[in-house]
């Protein structure tokens, strides 16, 4: 069974174009994000709130 449904596929695929074009901001601080990975995280954050079919985050210590 896939773990990411559609909806994240779309998401990651978005955020990682808007990293690429320099258009993507982080959350808080707004910055301009240049890391791939950061781009991935944000996409899939998006397909969370969206109602997309996406595993839990990590827990965080």
């Amino acid at each position: 069974m896939a773990k990411y449904g559609k909806k994240a596929q779309q998401e990651v695929a978005k955020a990682l174009h808007e990293e690429k074009n320099g258009q993507l901001r982080s959350g808080r601080s707004g910055k301009k994000v240049t890391d791939p990975k950061q781009a991935i995280a944000i996409g899939l954050s998006r397909a969370r709130k969206a109602g997309g079919k996406v595993p839990d985050p990590p827990p965080r210590h």
